[in-house]
């Protein structure tokens, strides 16, 4: 379980405001889980996803708001028609809005939780209802990129800004950063392809650090693959955000279901990436290390032994030698050195030769 919201401030503070610290070694990369529509228009259901990605150890919840009346005609098309209940697109959309207390609520449920609030508005009315609500940063969906009315109002908020990249061309994706960076705000852009569920040779992991170095910004990933594969892979290449759908079960209904991880595997995921945060952040050297391995060297490795009794004065031969575990005596390497000469004292099989047994 995470802390409270004051604890998230750093995180928050380290990953999409302080642009000094991009590329760190050291920098902790915020891990989104993405609620969608997973919800179904349950808003008990979504608070239950609150909690199960706060318990999972995500830093930030997102959400899409949706306001059907300014968002969508009634001929908008399916992307997959899915639902039985609804009969357009739009309806769909009514069905899934919050009312604006309801969106405080849900705001007010993930700070008591530790995780930063998010939400893409898919309207200028959306944008305007979230500024009144409160949250962290605007994520842009990568259909609304060319949506200059709602664009503009969005930077003129002042907060930082997240930009997916799912269907845009590079060109579109040049367009939103320099209105971003005009107004010299706080910017990520996320590498994400549109392909629901997103086959492993269309990630393009590639294409994180040619943002990073295209655009000067934080980089991440937006995964639609439904495994946590992509984004283990991507926390190598040192990441600053990394966006998941979750589901509660395999079970559930809804358009995500196939893109979306479950809470037990946003876990592994958390865990993965934190794992692979410190072992990047601690580059190792071998001979440093070996004092460590000393102990277990000496337990593994072996020494030069007596094969049969030998009586001090004998010649040491080949057929007199062996080598045994511990490793606390000559090493096997010194074998040419020991063999022809004399033992300065008798010693019985099986015991571990030393220097000072020979002369």
């Amino acid at each position: 379980m995470l802390g409270t919201k004051k604890a998230m401030e750093p995180v928050y503070e380290r990953q999409i405001d302080t642009s000094t610290k991009r590329g760190s070694q050291n920098q902790r990369c915020l891990i989104v889980g993405e609620v969608a529509q997973a919800h179904d228009g349950s808003l008990g259901l979504a608070h239950a996803y609150i909690d199960a990605i706060a318990a999972a150890g995500a830093d930030a919840v997102k959400f899409q708001t949706h306001i059907a009346a300014a968002e969508s005609t009634p001929m908008e098309q399916w992307r997959i028609k899915f639902s039985e209940q609804d009969a357009t697109r739009y309806s769909y959309w009514r069905r899934m809005e919050f009312t604006e207390e309801q969106w405080i609520g849900l705001k007010k449920h993930a700070d008591e939780k530790g995780l930063m609030f998010l939400s893409s508005p898919f309207s200028t009315e959306a944008v305007e209802m979230l500024s009144r609500v409160g949250v962290a940063a605007w994520k842009v969906a990568s259909g609304e990129l060319s949506n200059t009315l709602m664009f503009e109002r969005i930077v003129a908020t002042d907060l930082p800004v997240i930009l997916s990249s799912g269907m845009s061309p590079l060109s579109e994706i040049d367009a939103a950063v320099a209105r971003v960076k005009a107004r010299n705000l706080p910017l990520t852009v996320l590498q994400c392809t549109s392909l629901y569920p997103c086959p492993p040779e269309k990630i393009g992991l590639n294409l994180i650090p040619a943002f990073r170095e295209r655009y000067g910004c934080n980089v991440g990933l937006s995964d639609h693959s439904g495994t946590i594969f992509p984004g283990l892979a991507a926390a190598t290449m040192g990441i600053d955000f990394l966006e998941v759908h979750v589901t509660l079960s395999r079970e559930s209904f809804g358009p995500d279901l196939p893109v979306s991880v479950t809470t037990t595997e946003l876990r592994q995921l958390v865990d993965g990436v934190r794992f692979i945060e410190q072992m990047v952040a601690h580059p190792l050297d071998k001979d440093a290390l070996a004092p460590e391995m000393k102990p277990l060297r000496d337990l593994f490795t072996r020494s030069i032994v007596a094969r049969v009794n030998l009586l001090a004065g004998t010649i040491v031969r080949q057929e007199h030698l062996t080598t045994k575990k511990p490793g606390t005596g000559m090493p096997p390497s010194l074998m040419g050195q020991v063999i022809g000469r004399t033992l300065r004292r008798s010693v019985k099989a099986d015991q571990i030769l030393q220097n000072d047994d020979l002369l």
